[in-house]
């Protein structure tokens, strides 16, 4: 999925387990089949996930990256009704892989992609549940950080030019400029940033008998503009329960609208960039614009 794309096999990963953490020493290791983007995953044993990171870089860097998100995780913990990953330890480069990793807890449960809960009113109101008890996290002065999403949309030109470039084979171009044009002109609303996921997408939702059963990734928690954390009513769910979800939220014209703009620039970068090497992440992006336009 990216240049120099760092190779991650199991038996790597039972040395480095063996070697830095002999507690896990008998546990099995084996992978998790995932459409994730940023980290190759493994089980250890019953109760642990280990996350590798599988772009290439230096190790400090990706070292203070990765406690940053253990702490992001620890803030979130527990603030809301539905798990969230425990950080358990922090593993150093070696046996052949060149970055530190990390090890959180295993959360049960089916990811949104596979148990497609997308038609579910209830489902939409745990959403909101979540997403509420998020935004109610103190932000102690925070405020975004200025890169990524979820700040000023019109930061996201050049690479929505890229994304427009490198659709033209797939997607309705025009179309899909016209509407960038109007998006990236919405103003931010009277409210200032709240705490947020950051990436609800379908892959980061854990699903148990047809309700939210936990939510995973949560490395990009922090502050944000609150449309962020809408993108999951494109990405996810359909018509009936997307109006659900506003209405739980009580979410006014402009911040819906910017929660729309949040979830085209999203999906326009999975499409053309995942095409061949992960189908189904640009499966969901063009999924998501199927939902946008039809609104339009």
């Amino acid at each position: 999925m990216h240049v120099g794309q760092l190779a991650v096999p199991p038996e790597v990963v039972r040395a480095l387990v063996a070697e830095q953490f002999p507690q896990w020493r008998g546990l099995p290791v084996r992978r998790v089949a995932s459409r994730g983007t940023v980290n190759a995953l493994f089980r250890i044993g019953d109760q642990l996930a280990a996350r590798f990171p599988l772009e290439p870089g230096d190790p400090e860097p990706t070292r203070r990256r990765l406690e940053a998100e253990a702490g992001q995780a620890r803030e979130l913990m527990g603030r809301t009704p539905f798990p969230t990953p425990e950080p358990v330890a922090l593993g150093a480069p070696g046996a052949g892989y060149p970055l530190p990793w990390s090890v959180q807890t295993w959360l049960p449960g089916v990811v949104a992609t596979d148990a497609e809960p997308g038609g579910s009113v209830a489902f939409a109101h745990d959403l909101a549940e979540f997403i509420r008890g998020v935004r109610a996290i103190d932000t102690r002065g925070r405020t975004f950080s200025g890169t990524g999403r979820g700040g000023d949309l019109r930061t996201h030109d050049d690479w929505m030019a890229t994304c427009f470039d490198n659709s033209e084979q797939l997607l309705d171009v025009p179309r899909l400029r016209r509407m960038w044009q109007d998006m990236r002109e919405l103003p931010r609303g009277s409210t200032g940033d709240v705490m947020t996921h950051g990436d609800l997408v379908p892959d980061n939702l854990l699903v148990s008998d047809g309700r939210l059963a936990g939510v995973i990734d949560v490395g990009g928690f922090g502050p944000a503009d609150p449309a962020l954390d809408l993108v999951v009513a494109w990405h996810l769910l359909e018509a009936g329960p997307r109006q659900a979800l506003r209405d739980a939220l009580g979410c006014d014209p402009l911040e819906w609208e910017r929660g729309r703009a949040w979830a085209f620039q999203q999906a326009m970068g999975l499409v053309w960039y995942y095409v061949e090497s992960n189908p189904g992440m640009s499966q969901l992006g063009r999924r998501t614009l199927e939902r946008l336009t039809a609104e339009a």
